[in-house]
């Protein structure tokens, strides 16, 4: 029998910054998710002005569902699909995606 491992990852950040009768307001964000057979980590940082950086970690298990109203939102379930499925599905969803961008969709 063949086993498979994956890994996925991501991060986003964002900043913004105003400046008001001398006084500037600063806030950033950042986030980083990491998912591979044994779950989902998400780490966070956010930063507010001259506040200390404030950092979370949080670990989802495999199989754990994210999100959604008491596990009724079948669209948030977390499901084992084959490389090729997990492929067909990406190809689909970018395809989607740049149509929207051109209006298509």
């Amino acid at each position: 029998m063949s086993s498979s491992y994956y890994s996925s990852s991501s991060s986003q950040s964002y900043y913004s910054s105003s400046t008001q009768d001398g006084r500037t307001d600063s806030h950033s964000y950042a986030e980083q998710t990491q998912t591979n057979p044994d779950g989902t980590t998400v780490r966070t940082a956010y930063k507010d002005n001259d506040k200390p950086v404030q950092y979370s970690e949080e670990h989802f298990p495999s199989g754990r569902q994210l999100g959604g109203a008491g596990g009724q939102d079948s669209s948030r379930r977390i499901e084992d699909v084959t490389e090729q499925e997990a492929d067909r599905r990406y190809k689909e969803a970018i395809e989607n995606e740049y149509a929207k961008r051109e209006g298509g969709a």
